[in-house]
C-alpha cells in the first residue's frame, strides 16, 4: 500500500507563487505515473498535471505556462510548482498514483480520476485578487 502525503498548500494574492509537494512512503515498481488533480467547491476533480517515471510531463491547458510537475524519484517525492496564481486556482489540491492508465500520458491526456490507484488527502490552495 502506498501512502501519499501533500504539503505547501496556503494563501496568496494573485500573481504570487507555491510549491506544493507529496512524499509516497513506498515507490512501488507497479506505479508508472503520478498526478496532481485539484477540486474547487461545487466542482468535480479535475487532473490539472502528469508525469510519468521518465519525467515525461503532462498538463491541462489552464495551467500551461504556469505549473510545473517534477519529481525527485530519491525522495520518493513529487512537486508542482505554481506560478502566476490566479483566483480560480483556488482548490484543494490532491496528489495521486497510477500503475495501469499511463497510456493516457502518452496521447497527452490526463487519466480521469477513477483511473487513479492511490490518493492522498490533499492540501488547500486560496488565491486571493
Amino acid at each position: 500500500q502506498v501512502q501519499l502525503v501533500e504539503s505547501g498548500g496556503g494563501s496568496v494574492q494573485a500573481g504570487e507563487s507555491l510549491r506544493l509537494s507529496c512524499t509516497a512512503s513506498a515507490y512501488t515498481f507497479s506505479i508508472s505515473f503520478m498526478a496532481w488533480f485539484r477540486q474547487a467547491p461545487g466542482k468535480e476533480r479535475a487532473g490539472a498535471a502528469a508525469i510519468d517515471r521518465n519525467g515525461a510531463a503532462t498538463y491541462a491547458d489552464s495551467v500551461k505556462g504556469r505549473f510545473t510537475i517534477s519529481q525527485d524519484n530519491a525522495k520518493n517525492t513529487l512537486y508542482l510548482q505554481m506560478n502566476s496564481l490566479r483566483p480560480e486556482d483556488t482548490a484543494m489540491y490532491y496528489c495521486a498514483a497510477g500503475a495501469k492508465a499511463k497510456w493516457w500520458l502518452l496521447i497527452n491526456r490526463i487519466p480521469p480520476p477513477p483511473n487513479m490507484d492511490y490518493w492522498g488527502q490533499g492540501t488547500q490552495v486560496t488565491v486571493s485578487s
